[in-house]
């Protein structure tokens, strides 16, 4: 379903931009040890107070439940095409899904902050259930595991890339439907059990949001007040818990294995292996996965921390830095994918069951192609979309590996990080160009 211009739309060779993106990620690196030298980040402060007629109506009750609401609203509406539409590409609910929730929650989390949990259909039948518990919706009948962290997150965030990338059955409602259901059945008991911890840890798009919001410029003090502030600085709050690593590394090995599989090389490959193409895509999407994550715990692990600290924490305290980099592949790979297909669902969604209606009067609109128009643009776009996120995620490791790193291996430290951020850059753009 992800139709991408390859290497053919670029308007510089393939070798000028992998070796001008990857000297311009290491040049950075330079500039920051000369000019870089304590951890900012780390710091308090650096908040901005918003308006507080603004603040007032964005903390209101009325706000909050209209959002809830409006999200419950388009949940339902939704149900109506994916239980009695047509099982068909036209039916809305395939572009919903993969376009608006998949890829939309990236620029709906960069510019809202924690999009997804606003509108969440699962966040809000627990908080509706807790009410009618009688008792807090962050209470359950049991304690959240500290060990247990982002891990659920990554499980079904893996589960749902799974059925877009390699499952044959991804564009037929029967499954989309049923993965849906466990899903939901999953969040709402987990939410009975753990209380609304469950949510913000297990619930892959909600965690998923959450991630990308903290490069969101709203964020809230210590206080609860909604401020604003860099978003730099509010990467580096994202909680270093167990399983942020594997989730990160879910994010950013699905995204290369959906740029790899499009390649001629996979498709041969896939062609002429006689292996079921189920078995090597679950393979293959595994194998991206974990390649991401054991390399970035390696290279983590390598820095020069203090004798006698335990190595194995380093990795998810420096787990921040890849989520810009998440950032730019969605860009780089999404973009025109997200402009053409999302005006597409929009069209669909005015005849939800497929009756020829024109509920919203988008029915007759046209499918957007301007990217697909103007090539050169949308080329230069994703080369700067991979090479900005790797420097971002190079600038947030440097100021944690500051804060955590002693002195003496600042330097050397960093540069095992600073080699895996190169490597992603080369396969970043090596993929852009088609593999």
């Amino acid at each position: 379903m992800h139709g991408l211009g390859g290497g053919a739309d670029l308007p510089i060779p393939a070798s000028f931009a992998i070796a001008g993106g990857t000297a311009a990620l290491a040049l950075s690196f330079v500039v920051l040890l000369l000019a870089w030298r304590t951890p900012r980040f780390a710091t308090p402060g650096g908040e901005r107070a918003i308006p507080f007629e603004l603040a007032a109506i964005l903390d209101s009750r009325s706000w909050t439940l209209s959002v809830r609401v409006l999200g419950m609203v388009f949940f339902g509406f939704m149900l109506w095409p994916a239980l009695f539409g047509p099982d068909l590409l036209n039916n809305p609910t395939f572009g919903v899904v993969y376009v608006w929730l998949w890829v939309g929650v990236v620029p709906a989390s960069l510019l809202f902050g924690r999009f997804y949990r606003a509108v969440s259909p699962a966040c809000t039948v627990h908080l509706v259930l807790s009410k009618a518990a009688g008792r807090q919706p962050s209470e359950g009948t049991r304690h959240y595991p500290a060990w247990l962290g982002y891990w659920p997150a990554a499980v079904g965030l893996f589960a749902f890339v799974w059925l877009e990338l390699v499952s044959p059955q991804a564009t037929y409602l029967g499954p989309v439907r049923t993965w849906f259901a466990f899903y939901l059945a999953a969040m709402l008991l987990g939410g009975v059990i753990f209380g609304e911890r469950w949510l913000e840890r297990a619930d892959p798009f909600e965690v998923y949001s959450t991630l990308l919001a903290h490069l969101s410029p709203w964020a809230r003090n210590d206080q609860g007040d909604l401020v604003w502030i860099s978003p730099l600085r509010h990467l580096a709050r994202v909680p270093g818990e167990p399983g942020l690593v594997a989730t990160v590394a879910v994010l950013l090995g699905s995204t290369a294995y959906d740029s790899w599989r499009e390649s001629v090389t996979w498709i041969r490959f896939v062609q002429s292996g006689g292996i079921d193409q189920t078995v090597l895509g679950t393979a293959g999407l595994l194998t991206a996965v974990t390649v991401v994550g054991v390399v970035f715990m390696a290279a983590s692990m390598a820095t020069g921390v203090d004798d006698g600290a335990d190595r194995r924490r380093v990795p998810r305290q420096l787990a921040h830095s890849i989520v810009p980099i998440v950032v730019g592949y969605m860009v780089a790979h999404y973009l025109s994918f997200f402009v053409q297909v999302g005006s597409q669902t929009l069209i669909q969604i005015s005849d939800p069951i497929g009756t020829g209606a024109n509920l919203f009067g988008t029915a007759d609109w046209e499918v957007n192609y301007w990217f697909s128009q103007h090539a050169t643009l949308l080329a230069s776009t994703k080369v700067v979309a991979i090479v900005s996120g790797h420097v971002l995620g190079v600038i947030a490791a440097h100021d944690r590996a500051l804060e955590i790193l002693p002195r003496r291996h600042q330097v050397a430290g960093q540069l095992p990080l600073l080699f895996t951020m190169v490597l992603y850059t080369y396969m970043g753009l090596y993929l852009l160009f088609g593999a």
